[in-house]
This record gives structure tokens, C-alpha cells and sequence, in this order.
């Protein structure tokens, strides 16, 4: 599934730039810098934003390519951020067959974002991701570390309003 890049604005403050210029300072010159910037960056910020890409590549001095190229390849690395509850649904193979493309479909409804995006009010954020290990409650999502089976698309709607208020 390809990343996406956050259509939110990118809000920083002075405590955040102040930690990242720190982490970059501590990498300068060092080989193989990217990646631990990045989790750095990613601890600071809940996110990778193009702008804090763009300041770690200036930074260290590589290329924003590298930097866009590293973040969006390893799979740990988020280019959106979380929201308040984080709603993943489990694409594995059990998941799957048992329709866990209908919940995405209703949660896309629903909440008016499409996987890796937020919600406007930063409430809510939706990503699809590989089995979770819970393959005999087919098909399963998860809202921070709630985890719910068993689900048909008409289960959406009550999960939702249990965290929307």
C-alpha cells in the first residue's frame, strides 16, 4: 500500500525544532544517519511531514530523495499523523475473506478519510494493515488497543460513537 503525504497544515513549536536540530547535530557527518534521524524525528513529532524531511535532509546534508525514499520504504515510518484513536482494520488473508474491505468501506464513509489520512479535527486516523495475529475473530480492527472481531459493517457505526464523544 503507498504511503500518503498529510494534507494537514504541519504545525511545529519552538520545544519540537529545539529537539530536532538537537537529534541532528548529534548525527551530522555520521554514516548511515538517515534512518535514526527519522525515528527520532518520528518520537518527536507522531510523524513524518515533509517539512521535518526536508529539515532533517538539509541537516545531514543528503539529499531530500534519500530522506523521502527512507521514510517511505520501511514500513514503521508514518508520512500522516495519528489521530486522538487510531482505527487500523487487519487486511490479513483470514481478515480479508471474511470482508474486512466492507469495514474500510464504511469506515471511508463514516469518518470522510481514506487509510493513512486524519480526520480535520485530528479525532480520528485509519490505516490498513497486515494480520494482528487475531485470525479466529475474523475480521478485526482495532481503536488505539481496543481490539474488536467478529464484524460486519453495521458494527462501525457503534464503534465510532463510542470514542466520538
Amino acid at each position: 500500500m503507498q504511503k500518503r503525504i498529510s494534507t494537514l497544515p504541519f504545525n511545529d513549536t519552538p520545544e519540537q525544532a529545539e529537539k530536532l536540530d538537537a537529534v541532528i547535530q548529534g548525527l551530522k557527518g555520521q554514516d548511515g544517519a538517515v534512518m535514526p534521524a527519522l525515528h527520532h524525528a518520528q518520537d518527536i513529532y507522531g510523524y513524518l511531514p515533509l517539512e521535518v524531511q526536508r529539515k532533517i535532509a538539509n541537516g545531514l546534508d543528503v539529499p531530500l530523495e534519500e530522506v523521502y525514499s527512507v521514510s517511505t520504504f520501511y514500513s514503521q515510518f508514518s508520512l500522516t499523523p495519528k489521530g486522538q484513536y487510531h482505527v487500523s482494520v487487519c487486511l490479513g488473508t483470514a481478515c480479508y475473506v471474511k470482508g474486512a474491505d466492507k469495514l474500510i468501506e464504511k469506515l471511508i464513509e463514516k469518518l470522510g478519510i481514506k487509510p493513512e489520512e486524519c480526520t480535520q479535527d485530528g479525532k480520528f486516523s485509519l490505516t490498513a494493515c497486515r494480520c494482528i495475529g487475531a485470525c479466529g475473530l475474523a475480521p478485526v480492527l482495532t481503536v488505539n488497543e481496543d481490539v474488536y472481531g467478529r464484524l460486519v459493517p453495521e458494527d462501525i457505526e457503534g464503534i465510532l460513537a463510542k470514542y466520538a464523544g
